[in-house]
């Protein structure tokens, strides 16, 4: 029989977990919460009483043992990590969780983990980060102020991933999609990042097979991304390229829907590799693929600068259907009006 348990302010949210084992709900009452946790037993529910009315943040050493960051060193500190082979099904619901070193909510090798309601502010490298995972779900969450992204989700190759209706701002990327496939990225509002939603296919040494294949992006508002990423050490994207300006890009991907979207008023606050505020283009260069057999339909891309999209592709493995645009490069391709 499952456990359903209510923690206090100044209570260890931990030892509930522990205690309470498989298929346990975990009630957090109002208030602010100094302790990192790592939910480890399937069928978990942790709610809280709302994101800024229960907050988690740094304090207390964390669980010992707790699985780091990948590629992070041991001092750094994610706020809710769910990790191995059986912390499947696992829901995180209502909370605020901020100022972390690593991630706000960090999900490795998991199953079915859904985070809903919860509200990363200020956790210095992802907000939520999703890797080698599959079924995970990130719906309605409000993700800020991290170096790399909003949301992320990293060499899930079947991911089966749902991220929808967030709100992403002040990232280097409001939602990333890197090396994982058949994920839907739906609804969001992503604003005042570098780059609104960007598809990756890149190789990394030592890294999982790459590739972004069979994902739709449908329904995202991407307007107002000023940021500067990668143009200092150490600063917001600093492992990657300089990217400014941009609502939605597709590097080396395979078919992927790009569908209603809405592509607006994204301006460069620095220097980028990327030009536009739609842009498609080559990973061939480090280790990925020309972008191929893409259906973009049906999407405005208005009032961004220096040009409203970019098309370092193909046409002719593309298809391209009723958008909306004044400006791009080239500028006559079927399926594009002004």
């Amino acid at each position: 029989m499952s456990v359903t348990r209510t923690v206090l302010p100044g209570e260890s949210i931990q030892r509930a977990l522990d205690e309470s084992g498989p298929g346990a709900r975990i009630l957090l009452e109002e208030g602010t919460y100094a302790q990192s946790v790592w939910i480890r037993h399937p069928g978990v529910t942790l709610s809280g009483a709302g994101a800024g009315r229960t907050v988690l943040v740094p304090g207390g050493g964390g669980p010992p043992d707790v699985p780091r960051l990948h590629d992070a060193a041991e001092d750094v500190v994610s706020g809710l990590t769910v990790h191995g082979e059986l912390a499947g099904a696992v829901r995180v619901e209502a909370l605020t969780v901020r100022g972390f070193s690593g991630a706000g909510v960090y999900a490795h090798s998991a199953a079915g983990v859904t985070v809903h309601e919860v509200e990363v502010r200020d956790n210095a490298v992802w907000g939520i980060y999703l890797r080698e995972s599959t079924g995970c779900r990130v719906v309605r969450c409000r993700a800020s102020g991290s170096q790399y992204g909003g949301v992320a989700l990293s060499f899930c190759p079947r991911s089966g991933a749902e991220i929808a209706a967030n709100e992403c701002s002040a990232n280097a990327f409001g939602v990333f999609v890197d090396n994982s496939s058949e994920a839907r990225v739906l609804g969001n509002a992503c604003h005042g990042n570098a780059i609104g939603i960007l598809l990756l296919n890149q190789v990394y040494e030592g890294e999982p097979e790459g590739g972004v294949r069979d994902c739709l992006v449908a329904g995202n508002d991407l307007y107002g991304n000023v940021l500067a990423a990668g143009a200092e050490q150490d600063g917001l994207g600093a492992a990657g390229p300089p990217i400014s300006g941009v609502g939605l890009a597709l590097i080396g991907t395979h078919r992927v829907a790009v569908v209603d979207n809405h592509i607006h008023d994204n301006h460069p606050g620095g220097e980028s590799v990327m030009g536009a505020g739609f842009v498609m283009g080559s990973s061939k260069d480090f280790g990925g693929d020309d972008v191929l057999d893409c259906h973009v339909l049906w999407n405005r891309v208005t009032g961004n600068t220096p040009l409203d999209y970019q098309l370092g592709a193909d046409p002719a493995r593309q298809v391209f259907a009723a958008n909306t645009a004044a400006k791009g490069d080239p500028q006559d391709v079927q399926g594009w009006r002004r």
